[in-house]
């Protein structure tokens, strides 16, 4: 074979497999596309952004006790009658205990009321006490460390939790002392908390979280936010297409970020099921979950 018929043997030989190789690329690629083109779309959560509160906290505790508390004693052979005052809630006004030779004992404000015997052989041991509780509110003494007195005024919002509820309760900041306790280096603040439902009672250890600072904003999740380099970004969903939208955020608390701009209150975000979705693709929405 001459040297010229070898060169076009392999010249043709090498197109064949560049040709074979293209073809089957080609088809591969195809074959593919048609496998990923009939993939479901992702499922996705998505939650409705609205105006959230972001705010800083102080955490203390204290010791409730009543708003308003008196204190009644008694005799016990001037007492009328059977006295029983378990669980007893009484009206401004109405009697606590009928007595004779002396006037009833009429209760100065609404309230609950309680009794302590006097132990034998004390002084007046003969006496009953009777104790009354307006418990509509409750007063929380706390102690608020000194570098917060810039932040500490009347009027802060405060919420307060007990070990003995599985929920919040919603307080204020009635009054701060005008002094700092050298020894503690703290401020002395007062507290005081709605109570309605008589649920807490004097003498609970309640936890106390002071709110200040508190702004609100929209938010979306912190799960909703990617970040890539300088730039954050959320997807948004209008109808079943996934939309990117570049953002700017502020600050976050509790699970969710505060967004400056880049988005619009009512607009749907996607929470969970992100890694999967890219921007103009379909998505199938399994939940839809409001923010709190």
């Amino acid at each position: 074979m001459t040297t010229s018929s070898k060169i076009k043997t392999f010249l043709i030989i090498f197109f064949i497999t560049v040709f074979s190789i293209i073809a089957a690329r080609y088809f591969i690629g195809l074959h593919f596309q048609k496998k990923f083109s009939e993939r479901p779309p992702p499922g996705v959560v998505i939650e409705t952004v609205k105006k959230s509160s972001f705010y800083k906290s102080i955490e203390t505790f204290g010791t409730a006790i009543a708003q308003n508390s008196k204190t009644y004693r008694v005799k016990k052979e001037n007492i009328i009658g059977n006295f029983n005052i378990k669980n007893r809630f009484v009206k401004k006004g109405e009697i606590i205990v009928a007595l004779k030779d002396t006037e009833n004992l009429v209760a100065d404000f609404e309230g609950k009321l309680g009794k302590r015997e006097i132990a034998q052989g004390v002084l007046g041991s003969d006496s009953l006490i009777i104790t009354l509780d307006d418990l509509k509110k409750i007063v929380i003494d706390i102690k608020v460390p000194e570098n917060y007195v810039g932040v500490l005024k009347s009027g802060l919002r405060a919420e307060v939790f007990s070990s003995a509820f599985k929920k919040k309760f919603e307080g204020k900041i009635e009054s701060i002392s005008s002094r700092i306790d050298p020894s503690t280096r703290s401020i002395l603040a007062q507290v005081v908390v709605n109570n309605s439902k008589f649920e807490i009672i004097p003498g609970q250890l309640m936890t106390v979280k002071i709110i200040y600072d508190e702004i609100k904003e929209l938010g979306v999740p912190e799960s909703s936010v990617i970040i890539q380099g300088d730039t954050a970004f959320v997807y948004l969903v209008n109808g079943d297409i996934a939309e990117k939208r570049i953002i700017d955020i502020g600050k976050r608390n509790f699970g969710k970020v505060s967004v400056v701009s880049g988005v619009s209150e009512g607009d749907k975000v996607i929470s969970e099921g992100i890694s999967k979705v890219r921007n103009k693709s379909k998505v199938k929405i399994i939940k839809s979950s409001n923010n709190k």
